[in-house]
C-alpha cells in the first residue's frame, strides 16, 4: 500500500435529510485521523476539507425529487478533481465524509486511473437506488448506481461521461436493508453481495478472503467504501442512518486487517459519521481504530 497518502475532508450533509453529518471530518480530525496516519505513514498531507455551498431557501429547485442536487454535484465535482490529482501525484487519497453520496465523486476522480476498478461497498445499504426507486429522494442511497450510469444525468457524467466502474467489479459487505428496486438491480446486474446473513454463517474472514480473491482476479485497483452504519448501532450509535443487527467493531477491525495483509486497497473514504448523534465521539474514534487497521496497525 502506497505510503504516500493525502487526506481531504468533504463537511457535506446535503445527501440526506438528517442534519449532523457534514460535521463527520471534524469528527474524525478530533478522535486524531491524521495523527494515526502519520503515526503508519512516512508522508501525509491533509488538504483540508472543501468548502459546500449550502442551498437558497429562495432558489429555484431542479425538476427531479433529488434533494440538493445543485450543491451535491458543485462538492462531488471538487472531490472528483481534488481525488484525480491526488492519484495523479502518486498518492494514495483517503476521503473523509461527509454523507455517502460523496462517493459519487470519489469513484469519478479515481476511476480516470483504472480501468477495471473494483470496489468495497462496507455498508447496511446497498446505495444503488435511482430517481425512480428512492422513497426518499436523498442522494446518498444513489452514488453506487450512479457509479454504474444509472440515474440522473448530471450526476452520471459528473468528472467524465457515464460509468465510472462496473457491476462485476464490486462486492457489497454486510448488507441488510435493500429497497426492493435495490434488490432487482443486484440480481439484473449479478452484483457481488454479502449480506449480514452470509457474514454470521460464513463468518468474516471466509467473507474478505472471498471478496479480496474475487476482486482481484478481475481489477487493476480497490476502492474501499465504508459507512459506519456497516457496523451495529450498538457500537457505532453516531451515523446518518442506523440500522440495528450489524457488524461488530471487532469484526470490522479483522475485515480492515485482512485488507491490510493484502495490499490490494488504492484508495479509501469513511463516511456517514454523525457527531450530533454519537456518545462521546465513540464512532468517530470507531472510525479512527478501523483506518490504523487498514494501514497497518495490529490490535494487541
Amino acid at each position: 500500500m502506497n505510503n504516500k497518502m493525502s487526506v481531504i475532508g468533504v463537511p457535506m450533509d446535503l445527501g440526506q435529510s438528517r442534519r449532523g453529518v457534514d460535521m463527520g471530518p471534524s469528527a474524525m480530525r478530533y478522535a486524531g485521523a491524521i495523527e494515526k496516519l502519520q503515526s503508519l505513514k512516512e508522508d501525509i498531507h491533509d488538504l483540508g476539507d472543501i468548502a459546500i455551498e449550502r442551498p437558497d431557501s429562495q432558489q429555484e429547485q431542479d425538476d427531479t425529487n433529488l434533494k440538493n442536487l445543485p450543491q451535491v454535484i458543485k462538492a462531488n465535482e471538487e472531490l472528483a478533481s481534488l481525488v484525480d490529482g491526488v492519484i495523479e501525484k502518486g498518492r494514495f487519497p483517503v476521503i473523509l465524509g461527509g454523507d455517502h453520496s460523496i462517493a459519487i465523486g470519489s469513484l469519478a476522480g479515481i476511476s480516470r486511473h483504472y480501468n477495471d476498478l473494483g470496489v468495497i461497498w462496507y455498508d447496511a445499504h446497498g446505495d444503488l437506488n435511482s430517481g425512480e426507486t428512492s422513497p426518499s429522494g436523498n442522494i446518498h442511497g444513489m452514488p453506487l448506481a450512479v457509479s454504474l450510469g444509472i440515474g440522473h444525468d448530471k450526476l452520471i457524467n459528473l468528472h467524465g461521461d457515464g460509468p465510472k466502474i462496473k457491476a462485476e467489479n464490486i462486492v457489497i459487505v454486510g448488507a441488510r436493508s435493500l429497497d426492493p428496486g435495490e434488490r432487482e438491480l443486484i440480481r439484473e446486474r449479478g452484483i457481488k453481495v454479502f449480506t449480514m446473513h452470509e457474514i454470521d454463517r460464513m463468518g468474516m474472514p471466509k467473507v474478505m478472503e472471498e471478496t479480496i480473491n474475487y476482486l482481484k482476479e478481475r481489477t487493476d485497483g480497490i476502492h474501499l467504501s465504508l459507512d459506519l452504519d456497516g457496523l451495529d448501532p450498538s457500537e457505532a450509535p453516531g451515523v446518518g442512518t442506523p440500522v440495528i443487527g450489524g457488524m461488530t467493531y471487532r469484526e470490522s477491525h479483522l475485515a480492515m486487517e485482512m485488507l491490510a495483509e493484502s495490499g490490494v486497497i488504492t484508495s479509501a473514504e469513511f463516511v456517514e459519521v454523525n457527531p450530533i448523534l454519537d456518545e462521546k465521539n465513540k464512532t468517530g474514534e470507531m472510525a479512527v481504530g478501523l483506518m490504523g487497521s487498514l494501514f497497518g496497525e495490529k490490535l494487541k
